[in-house]
């Protein structure tokens, strides 16, 4: 059970290490937005998305970057829509039901 997780979260990490190379190269987590190489502002799932991939490393550094991109209302929000999506996700392919699959990552007994 848990291989699956570890394997779902392993993909999402390595597409997150993938991108952060890609932002290093660019410049940052937008790239390159228009003429003369200027960056656009990240959006709240690409802050979400380097958020919750760096608390998951442990990586005071990248949480604290990524917290500065948008608002904290935003974060929670792409933080809660990443959440959604994944236990979702990790629900179709257990082919259990989302409120399963959400007690089960959380240690919970079943409702």
């Amino acid at each position: 059970m848990w291989d699956r997780v570890r394997k779902s979260w392993s993909k999402v990490l390595n597409s997150s290490d993938r991108e952060r190379s890609d932002e290093q190269s660019t410049g940052g987590p937008g790239g390159t937005g228009g003429p003369g190489g200027e960056t656009r502002a990240p959006n709240l799932f690409e802050a979400a998305a380097a958020y919750v991939s760096a608390c998951a490393d442990d990586d005071q550094d990248r949480i604290d970057e990524a917290a500065g991109w948008v608002s904290p209302e935003a974060l929670s929000f792409g933080v809660n829509e990443l959440a959604c999506r994944a236990v979702i996700a990790l629900a179709r392919e257990r082919d259990e039901s989302p409120r399963t699959v959400a007690r089960d990552l959380l240690g919970l007994p079943a409702a």
